[in-house]
Parts: structure tokens; sequence; C-alpha cells
């Protein structure tokens, strides 16, 4: 564990994240009383794996935010931003500070996730982010959704899909029972318009007309998932949130709102970028919107009975935007410095885990496919082998996670982590090594001091690299 991580864990937390294992596994749906003593606990420690208990075939939520940065939790060091809902899953599970995305855009870590592969092993996941039909994930690609789904699960993907567009792609085509969203990688909250100007927001494969808030409608529509009598069936639920992809625009900002899709209609092909608009309060705005948002459907979790023997995984798509928290990490979405790919992770398994309890092992986006896999009891399919690694031993047994590469390849950029040390090029050409132990801000460069090692990950970053497709063009 670096100095810094250990002085946030002490800091950003204090009092206030730890919790029992019997707070834990007992308080999710508690009074206020009860959730304002769950804030005086003693601060977080180190995992330890609660060996020996048993459970049910667990249910899987698994919530993403869009563009969020790494430090953007009040819970990972935000000073402005206050995030009370996820702080309290942190103190009811794990929370993991060396977490990264399976890539620096949404749409090839949604591949990563959703198959447990790396982006550059299917022809889709290579569009950095998907932005036209011409590419997405192949409906004969098995999925979490459709691995667990042959296993018993009943299956939904609710929000950001960007796995490709109608008529060839859709979560429908790729495991997913139930889908309720949008297709592309930004919508105007209000009108649903995306960046082309088309409509999108759908249920199924069919176009559903709501002209409120988006968050406030796909909150509405998890919280009745997670409500739902499934039929003795455990569930999967992709829990996809917008926020805080731009555009900038919180809940009741109707007139911005109107501005932005005038310029829609007017052909300004750039409007949902909104470069002329935002703030840090804004931004703060939404982040604290998407908190209550996530609230409001743990809450439901809780009051359907489920929470116990529910695995709630909270992560981030990429690092940080414009105005997002990302210190003291270099870069943001886009880029494989760490603001770019190093994002917020939290478990709770109350069945399973004790709570307030953090982690500094590696594990990135991929790791919970085959995770969760195995925590279902379902076996990947052979012909497409996982890059993830399965932390189900690390969790439940305490077993080590050896010591493996995280690798990631953008256009432009490369990036392999092994241990406490990163090998990273960047759009300048130049190989530089870092040790992320005492130096997370990627300043002091090893690479003059430690050839062998630079030579050894850019290697390994190599022979991984050749075994995926080629960029085109």
């Amino acid at each position: 564990m670096s100095s810094y991580e250990s002085s946030l864990s002490r800091r950003a937390f204090g009092g206030a994240v730890g919790v029992t294992a019997a707070t834990a596994a007992v308080g999710l749906g508690a009074a206020p009383a009860a959730a304002a003593a769950q804030d005086a606990s003693p601060q977080e420690r180190e995992f330890r794996a609660a060996r020996g208990r048993q459970s049910k075939r667990p249910n899987v939520l698994f919530i993403l935010g869009d563009d969020l940065g790494w430090a953007d939790l009040s819970s990972y060091g935000s000073p402005h931003i206050k995030t009370p809902n996820l702080d309290r899953l942190a103190r009811q599970g794990v929370r993991f500070t060396d977490a990264y995305s399976g890539s620096a855009t949404c749409s090839p870590t949604r591949f990563s996730l959703y198959t447990g592969r790396y982006p550059g092993r299917s022809k889709g996941g290579l569009a950095e982010p998907i932005a036209d039909k011409s590419a997405g994930l192949e409906p004969t690609h098995p999925t979490l959704a459709s691995l667990l789904k042959e296993s018993g699960y009943a299956t939904a993907l609710i929000g950001k899909w960007h796995a490709g567009y109608l008529p060839d792609y859709s979560p429908t085509k790729s495991g997913w029972d139930e889908f309720f969203g949008n297709f592309g990688g930004a919508l105007e909250y209000y009108s649903k318009l995306g960046l082309g100007g088309e409509y999108d927001l759908y249920e199924g494969d069919a176009e559903y007309k709501d002209l409120r808030y988006y968050t406030r409608i796909i909150t509405e529509r998890a919280s009745e998932y997670v409500s739902r009598d499934h039929g003795g069936k455990p569930w999967l639920l992709n829990l996809n949130f917008t926020t805080p992809h731009w555009p900038w625009i919180a809940d009741g900002d109707t007139e911005q709102s109107a501005e932005i899709v005038r310029r829609i209609k007017a052909g300004d092909g750039r409007a949902l970028w909104h470069q002329d608009g935002g703030s840090v309060e804004k931004y703060k705005e939404m982040v604290e919107d998407l908190d209550r948002s996530i609230g409001e459907v743990l809450r439901a979790l809780d009051r359907s009975g489920q929470a116990r023997d529910t695995i709630v995984v909270f992560s981030s798509d990429n690092g940080g935007e414009r105005f997002s928290y990302n210190w003291p990490l270099s870069g943001n979405k886009a880029s494989l410095q760490e603001g770019g790919i190093r994002v917020p992770n939290i478990v709770r398994w109350p069945a399973r885990l004790d709570g307030g309890q953090v982690s500094h092992v590696p594990v990135f986006s991929p790791d919970w496919t085959a995770t969760l896999l195995e925590l279902a009891g379902t076996r990947p399919n052979r012909a497409y082998p996982l890059d993830g690694v399965s932390l189900a031993g690390y969790l439940l047994r305490g077993e080590k996670v050896a010591e493996r590469n995280l690798f990631w390849r953008v256009r432009g950029e490369r990036a392999l982590r092994r241990g406490d040390w990163k090998y990273y090029r960047g759009k300048s050409g130049r190989d530089q090594l870092f040790n992320l132990a005492g130096d997370v801000r990627e300043q002091a460069d090893k690479a003059a001091v430690e050839p062998a090692r630079l030579a050894e990950l850019k290697a390994a970053w190599e022979k991984t690299d050749a075994g995926l497709l080629p960029y085109p063009g």
C-alpha cells in the first residue's frame, strides 16, 4: 500500500468508515438513528475474508457510474462532493483503492465487463468509443448475462448499453432478458436526443417515450426490478447510469436542456459535448444526485428482503472528465495514466463479506466478470477464455491474489501494471516506468534507473498485444 493510500484510508474515512460485521449484515435499511450510529463506527480495516460461511446463489446488482473519477466520492477523498449512500455501501462492504476500468473510454470498458475479455479481442471493442452502427458486441459472443441466463438467472440491463446499435446489436440479443435504456454514448437528459439527434430511450428494441429527467426514470425502473418477484430465480441487473457524463444538466435544469435541444435540432453535432457549459458546482450536483439515486435503489433492495443475498458492485466505466476531482492522479478519461483508468470500486455481500474493510489488491473490470461467474456457480465458455481473474478465492477464502499483469491498450497509448510497477507509453512515444507505491501521480520516471524492469514489462505488454486484433487503418 502506498503512503498516500494509507493516509487517505485514515483521513478520508476516519471514524466514519468502519462497520461491524453485524451492522453490515443487519443494518442495511436502518432508521436515521441507526444510520447515524453507523456513521460513527470505527475506521475501516484491511480486508480479511470471513471464511466458512455458506449462502445460496446470489443475486447480482452491478452499478456503473459514467465518467466518474477515482476521487469523486467523499469516501475516496473528495473535499467537496458528499456521497453518503455510496460511503455507507463502502462501510457495509469492501472498498478497493487500486481498482481499474477495462479501458479509458465508455464502450471498450463495457465490452471488457460484459465479456470478461480485453476489448481488443472483439472488433466492436476497437472503437474508442462506438459512435455509429458499424460495430458492436456480436450476439454470438458469450457475455456475463448469457452465461448466467443459461444457468438459471433472470437478467436485465437498465441504463446505458453503448455496445452497438439496432438492428444488429442490443442487450436482448446478448443475453439480457430485459432492456430499458439508451443505446448510445450520451444523450440529453430530458429530450433523450443522442449524439446524432436521434431519440434514444428504448424498452427492449422499441422506442419508449418519457421526457422526464433520465436519472429519475432509470432509478424508478431499477427500484422496481430489485423489488420484483423473479419466480424464485436469482437475478442479474446491470444498472448503468449516464450520470455524471456530459451534457452538464442536473435535475430541474430545463432551460439549459431546451437550449441544447435547440442546438441539436439546428444541426450542431457537438451540442451534447457541452464544451461551453458546466462547472465544478454543477458536476457536484450531478454526482450527489447519482448518489441519492443509488441510495433509492439500495433501499428498494433492502425492503424486498433480498439485500443479504445480493452482491452489489459499484464502479465507473473510466476515469474522470473535465470537472472531476482526480487528485493526486495524473490524466483523465481517454488516457492510460492513472486518472484515466483508476476508478472507485466497492463490493458488498452481507451473507459472505464483513463490512468496513479496504483492499489494496489491484483489480480491473474483467476480474469482476470472472468473479461473478464463479460466485454464481457458472463456468465461462471454453471457446472464449477470460482475461479477468476470479477474486472469489480471495474474497471468500482469504487466498492470495497472484501477482499478474493488468494490461491496457488504446490508440496512441499503452500501459501494463505488475505489482507496484507500471509501464506506460503515452502519445509522446517515450517508454516510462513508475513505481505506484510511492508515486501514484506518475511523475518520477524510473526508466533510466530500472532498464531491465522496463524491458521486461514492455515485452509483457507486447506479447499480450500480439494476441489482440489490430486497429483498423
